[in-house]
């Protein structure tokens, strides 16, 4: 009897290791193998229940046959999802084991000194330290530097766009915006518009490329375009993609900014549901911080000639259209941009970029803003998915934060300087 009880407990423990409920005590993000349509209602059933947080595609609609999705699953649910997978024959893997650790190591070691070290930039940092770091970086460049306020978000936060100039006076000087941070959990992306301001000064005059860059165009960098999903991801929920906006109709917040921009508005690929991580808001520019961006480059249409709204993850340099699969009237110039953009990150890094019109590349995305850019007649717009393709996905290290922001800045430096020449005044 002894003897039967001592198997049943190591056969019990057995099982335990072989279905991985042991590694329970930690959230984990697994990759999906979807190969069948039923595969893919069964995965659209769980990513919309049990706590779990859907990291790619951005939403369930977009599950379909042959597709990989990546799902962050909470410990307490683990279990329950790990079985349903195995029950309906869907092979998975873990991506990350332990979240938190990671989330962790990216809030580790916060310093509020921008003077401290080069490392500062090779680091992630909360709202509070990035409009710290917005008023001492215009302060010590007067010269090359001025923070202008162009609105405030939801939460009556403050939204700053740093104007960049280089010494040389032009009449008629064009001009480049870049966005970073219109989905919260998208850490990277801010981390890149502090590591290309910072870049810029440190090097103007130096680097040939960003010193032709800041004499032929003012260049309007908007860090955070989300300050209240990013401060809630700092304090609250890491995995937080949209605004912080509620309304009368529903008792759930947000509003997806890149789905809320007149451009197809609440089409195939946004949704109408206030609960939906793509949900599209009340009306066009419905969001104040999407309405201020919006504004902002109206009132710039005659000098903006090329935008640029930095995302992660997935590693893709994307162009208009994202709210259809019409091609538009310079689609094959954008191409070649992007090519060339990405071979250059091929070549330099060993990193491989996706590359084309987005619609057609990833998927439908209705409202966004690149396209909206790209309709009120800035034809040179463009979306970056900075890294990686899912190996940490929305928590990348910040041991990689200088590759990730060295590639898009590659790509960004060759963009630009064919866009300036192209679009020289006529004598």
């Amino acid at each position: 009897m002894k003897a039967l009880l001592i198997w049943a407990v190591l056969l019990n423990f057995y099982k335990l290791l072989k279905t991985g409920d042991c590694a329970s005590t930690h959230d984990q993000v697994l990759s999906i193998q979807v190969t069948t349509h039923q595969q893919a209602d069964i995965v659209r059933n769980i990513s919309s229940q049990y706590e779990t947080v859907l990291w790619s595609p951005a939403s369930p609609e977009y599950i379909g046959a042959h597709t990989e999705v990546h799902l962050f699953v909470p410990a307490n649910n683990l279990g329950t999802v790990t079985d349903l997978l195995q029950t309906h024959h869907l092979t998975h893997q873990v991506l990350l084991d332990n979240t938190k650790e990671l989330i962790e190591m990216q809030t580790r070691n916060e310093s509020s000194d921008p003077r401290s070290s080069a490392s500062y930039y090779e680091r992630y940092h909360s709202l509070e330290d990035i409009y710290y770091w917005i008023n001492k970086t215009a302060q010590e460049h007067p010269d090359m530097v001025k923070a202008i306020l162009i609105g405030s978000s939801y939460e009556k936060r403050p939204l700053y766009v740093l104007k960049l100039s280089g010494r040389q006076e032009r009449a008629e000087k064009r001009a480049i915006w870049i966005d970073c941070g219109i989905h919260a959990r998208e850490w990277i992306s801010p981390a890149f518009c502090l590591w290309f301001v910072q870049y810029s000064l440190n090097f103007y005059n130096q680097n040939n490329d960003i010193t032709e860059m800041l004499n032929s165009m003012d260049i309007y960098v908007l860090p955070v375009m989300n300050p209240d999903g990013y401060k809630y991801t700092w304090t609250t929920n890491r995995m937080w993609r949209k605004n912080r906006s509620s309304s009368k109709e529903s008792n759930c917040v947000g509003t997806d900014l890149n789905r809320n921009f007149d451009a197809n508005w609440c089409t195939k690929g946004a949704s109408n549901r206030p609960c939906d991580e793509i949900y599209c808001g009340q009306f066009p520019e419905s969001e104040p911080e999407a309405e201020a961006v919006a504004n902002f480059l109206r009132s710039h249409k005659d000098s903006v000639k090329l935008y640029l709204s930095i995302h992660s993850y997935g590693q893709m340099l994307l162009f208009p259209y994202s709210c259809s699969n019409e091609e538009v009237p310079n689609h094959a110039e954008l191409f070649e941009l992007v090519q060339e953009a990405a071979m250059k990150i091929r070549r330099y890094y060993r990193n491989n970029y996706k590359y084309g019109a987005s619609a057609n590349t990833i998927y439908l995305a209705p409202g966004g803003s690149d396209d909206w850019a790209y309709n009120l007649g800035i034809h040179y717009s463009f979306t970056f998915e900075l890294e990686d393709r899912g190996r940490y996905g929305f928590l990348l290290p910040p041991s990689l934060i200088s590759k990730a922001c060295n590639e898009a800045l590659l790509a960004l430096k060759s963009i630009a300087l064919r866009v300036i020449q192209k679009t020289q005044p006529q004598p």
